[in-house]
């Protein structure tokens, strides 16, 4: 079960603009991420890649945790991210993760937002 303090310190590292670096350091070796319902992606390294793979098409990325909610090993954040790809385009996402944690890392992560404003 997450601390208080560790929550922070992930989202601290988030809205620093670390996204990559946040799952290497926050997120289980087997953990899995969900857009949705999409199907989930599997494995740090393979999250990590395609972290990284998104923040390569961006210019300017900002984020911001509207809220958090703990309870036991069940986290939930409101994220608000504003990503402006190379084009100058901004795509605003409004989301809610939900988050299964094992001691102190992530290990299940799902997001929920608007599927008519699709993720960059």
């Amino acid at each position: 079960m997450p601390t208080r303090e560790r929550l922070n310190e992930f989202i601290a590292a988030v809205e620093s603009g670390d996204h990559a670096g946040a799952i290497e350091r926050y997120y289980t070796e087997d953990s899995s991420m969900q857009e949705n319902g999409a199907a989930p992606r599997l494995g740090r390294d393979v999250l990590v890649a395609h972290e990284r793979a998104v923040l390569a098409r961006m210019s300017h990325v900002y984020s911001k945790a509207v809220s958090s909610v703990m309870e036991n090993d069940r986290v939930a954040i409101h994220w608000i991210f504003e990503l402006t790809d190379k084009s100058g385009k901004v795509h605003r996402i409004d989301e809610v993760a939900l988050q299964e944690w094992r001691g102190d890392r992530i290990f299940r992560e799902r997001f929920f937002y608007d599927p008519s404003r699709p993720k960059a």
